[in-house]
């Protein structure tokens, strides 16, 4: 069997995964902690749009203008 110390691949892999996960760790609670601190963002009220329809007849001037 090898000898452990000899494999540095193996601990050069381990130690980059552990070096992942205590990055993402502190991410999130970096994000958490901003977040909790934040004052709540107010939500723009929606307002109605007025939207207006023209309609053409056929038998109007500006169809058979433009026809």
């Amino acid at each position: 069997m090898s000898n452990w110390t000899s494999l540095w691949y193996v601990w050069l892999l381990l130690l980059m995964v552990f070096l992942l996960l205590l990055c993402g760790i502190t991410a999130s609670c970096i994000r958490f902690c901003c977040r909790k601190k934040r004052p709540p963002v107010e939500t723009f009220s929606r307002h109605a749009c007025d939207l207006t329809a023209i309609a053409i007849d056929s038998d109007s001037t500006a169809h058979s203008t433009v026809t």
